[in-house]
């Protein structure tokens, strides 16, 4: 039985402990171990999560029965734009249409706000497989870019979008 809970400050332990596989697990080819580290403390720390949680972001952590198994992150960017910030499922439960799920939620939750249409967007780095998976989702490709994001560091991303009525 899978449900989804809306994330609270005292939800972060969750975030990061699925986070501290999923996130090193998807990047560990990508990234130097050095950006990787950098990465995890960059987003995933429990300041900056708090931080991310007080400033409006949503967090909805899906349960496989008792055990957390994935989350996506939502920031509404303006009235009918937003942005998929986060979305990650651990290694042991990918490839069961959970992502779907996950991606599923972030929709009805902007469509929850009634500010249709609307247009979602994420980032995904251009070497990631994730990319072929929002393609089936509905999204598609809109831009690229290398961002900065401290510390020497870029973020080599495709934005890829998706409109919802």
């Amino acid at each position: 039985m899978f449900h989804f809970k809306c994330a609270q400050i005292s939800d972060i332990p969750v975030i990061i402990s699925i986070a501290d596989v999923s996130f090193r697990n998807t990047y560990k080819d990508i990234l130097s171990p050095q950006q990787l580290e950098w990465m995890m403390e960059w987003m995933y720390s429990e300041q900056s999560l708090k931080n991310q949680l007080n400033e409006g972001q949503k967090f909805f952590i899906l349960y496989s029965d008792n055990i957390a198994c994935g989350y996506i992150s939502i920031e509404e960017q303006e009235k009918t734009l937003f942005h998929f910030q986060k979305i990650y499922l651990l290694p042991s439960f990918q490839g069961l249409g959970l992502g779907r799920m996950l991606i599923e939620k972030g929709v009805e939750y902007i469509r929850s706000l009634n500010n249709l249409p609307a247009r979602v967007e994420l980032n995904v780095n251009r070497n990631n497989k994730a990319q072929e998976f929002y393609k089936k989702m509905g999204f598609e490709i809109v831009s690229q870019g290398d961002f900065s994001i401290g510390n020497g560091y870029f973020m080599n991303d495709y934005i890829m979008g998706m409109n919802i009525d």
